[in-house]
């Protein structure tokens, strides 16, 4: 029996491969239709997570102005220069080239990026000039993209600088108005999903997830116009005596808005190179000092309050020599037998030690609290120091008397000034604030009218021609205030070569509208406040008067016109 022919060996073969062929093709179709029906949902959403991103819209950060509408802090556009490590490593790029854009070493960004590898983010440089930023990114390289944000911008520079304070560099509040108002002045950033190319480039917009939310408009008490100038005067002052710092504090005692308030030396807010941290101290609301003898009206103002004195009452100071256990208080001559309105004229030691030991202890500490000493002002000003009144209990006799004429007890600037505000303002305490008022906040009543008016005529004495302060007058109007000069406690004594000048007072007298603080600290050359801080309070104080219109206390005399002889000679 015949056996049937056998396919040759090659004809099995090539329809062996058909088949596999055939197999593999329905394979690939088959997966291909799984894909596109059960898979598609993951793969897709797989494929939008390798291009989709999700960006921040920063929000404006809100305007800070003073109380005229000119701006004190402003947000600008800028760009934050971002790369994705991992776009960067995998397509290769040249290191070489965005490090010599960047002006980095390539072993600086060879570091960030290797140690930034598993992210898709990393910031090469924050809040560049947005056209800077634009060409950068047009030179292609992958991986580097923008990020749009706001970077603060303060037109007042240093005039206004611990003040306004300034932001971190997330343009968050980190010092002065800026931080006190943070939560008021930062927004709420809005979000974005974008889509990308390969190289990280944002290709387009695929939706606002939530649209930015601005922050709010602050509207503050300062008038810049006055900040400038007090900063003006403080600085001419400081330079030409060699002192190594000072403040000046601008009040309404009406309201109780700050309408100035500087301190030196400054910087510039706008350069953070500059930064120095002591430089950036609001000195008047976190520096504490003796206040000397611009102390000695609210114990004057106790004593009256007492009842057991009157402006002419009689005080022996002792030719200006007074001992109290081991402690000798001196005056700068021997005024004998003076009333009080003279005591503040003359600013005797000796008579207000006497004064304050007369009255007890409890009474006196009372009326000074009454003025807010040892209280913050209430302003909530970032760092502001509440100043420090011992209680009545702690003072030993030395501290009972050394007390009435500013020293055992410490201050702020602003502290001072709350409490001269307390005389400018017919007895009435009210908060400070930074802020623009509509209306005057609730105060109450800590000494009465007429004791108010009464210590105000008291203090137009001291910037007499007879008084300590007599550089403090201004042509035509009535000025009441006084001198301080303190000798600063330096290594456990009080230096008889650094001091604290002081002048603190009103104007008008009659009807104040304006309280002026001035503080010069470590003068080298002159030191006693009249002589210092009195020229600074009589030129801030001028401006203020004729910045806001305010008339003349008295007018000046007019003299009759000088007729000359048309034959007589010019000489």
């Amino acid at each position: 029996m015949k056996t049937p022919p056998q396919p040759p060996p090659s004809r099995f073969r090539w329809l062996f491969v058909i088949g596999m062929f055939g197999l593999a093709t329905g394979g690939l179709f088959f997966r291909a239709a799984w894909l596109d029906g059960a898979d598609r949902r993951f793969l897709m959403r797989q494929a939008m997570e390798r291009s989709l991103r999700i960006l921040t819209l920063p929000a404006h950060r809100g305007l800070i102005v003073d109380r005229n509408g000119h701006p004190l802090a402003v947000s600008a556009p800028v760009d934050d220069l971002c790369l994705d490590p991992r776009v960067f490593i995998h397509e290769r790029a040249d290191w070489s080239e965005l490090a010599s854009l960047l002006g980095w070493p390539e072993s600086r960004l060879a570091r960030d990026v290797e140690s930034s590898r598993h992210l898709y983010f990393l910031y090469l440089r924050r809040n560049m000039d947005p056209f800077q930023a634009e060409t950068l990114l047009n030179r292609g390289i992958p991986g580097v993209f923008l990020v749009p944000a706001d970077k603060r911008f303060y037109p007042a520079g240093a005039i206004a600088a611990q003040l306004v304070g300034y932001t971190n560099i997330d343009d968050h509040g980190a010092g002065g108005l800026e931080l006190e108002f943070n939560r008021w002045l930062e927004g709420h950033d809005g979000r974005m999903e974008v889509i990308q190319n390969g190289l990280g480039q944002t290709v387009s917009v695929a939706r606002i997830l939530r649209r930015p939310e601005p922050g709010h408009r602050l509207r503050t008490s300062i008038d810049l116009r006055l900040q400038y100038l007090a900063y003006r005067a403080l600085r001419k002052e400081i330079r030409k005596e060699g002192a190594r710092s000072g403040s000046v504090v601008v009040v309404n005692p009406k309201t109780g808005e700050i309408l100035a308030m500087v301190s030196l030396p400054s910087f510039n807010p706008n350069n953070r190179a500059d930064f120095l941290p002591d430089d950036m101290r609001a000195r008047a609301a976190t520096d504490m000092f003796e206040p000397g003898s611009s102390f000695k009206p609210f114990t004057i103002s106790a004593a009256l309050a007492s009842g057991r004195y009157e402006p002419w009452s009689l005080i022996n100071t002792d030719h200006g020599v007074f001992r109290v256990g081991d402690y000798t208080i001196r005056d700068d001559a021997d005024w004998g037998v003076i009333d009080l309105t003279t005591l503040l004229e003359k600013s005797s030691n000796v008579g207000a030690a006497k004064i304050a030991l007369s009255l007890p202890r409890h009474f006196l500490w009372q009326a000074y609290r009454d003025f807010g000493f040892g209280q913050t002002t209430g302003t909530g000003f970032p760092g502001e120091a509440s100043g420090i009144l011992h209680r009545w209990f702690e003072w030993p006799p030395a501290a009972h008397a050394a007390i009435a004429y500013g020293y055992g007890v410490s201050v702020t600037a602003l502290e001072l000034a709350r409490a001269y505000s307390v005389l400018a303002d017919g007895g009435i305490r009210r908060p400070l604030t930074f802020l623009a008022l509509r209306r005057p906040p609730q105060g109450h009543r800590v000494i009465s009218a007429h004791l108010a008016k009464t210590l105000r005529t008291m203090l137009e004495t001291v910037v007499s021609p007879a008084g300590t302060g007599f550089l403090a007058q201004i042509p035509y109007y009535r000025v009441a205030g006084k001198t301080g000069t303190a000798r600063l406690f330096l290594h456990g004594h009080y230096s008889r070569r650094v001091y604290n000048s002081v002048f603190a007072g009103m104007a008008p007298a009659g009807h104040p509208r304006f309280v002026v603080i001035v503080i010069v600290k470590h003068a080298l050359k002159a030191y006693f406040g009249g002589l210092i801080a009195a020229p600074v309070f009589a030129k801030v104080m001028q401006s203020a008067l004729r910045l806001y219109g305010v008339p003349p206390s008295h007018w000046p005399r007019r003299t009759p016109p000088i007729l000359l002889d048309a034959r007589a000679p010019v000489t």
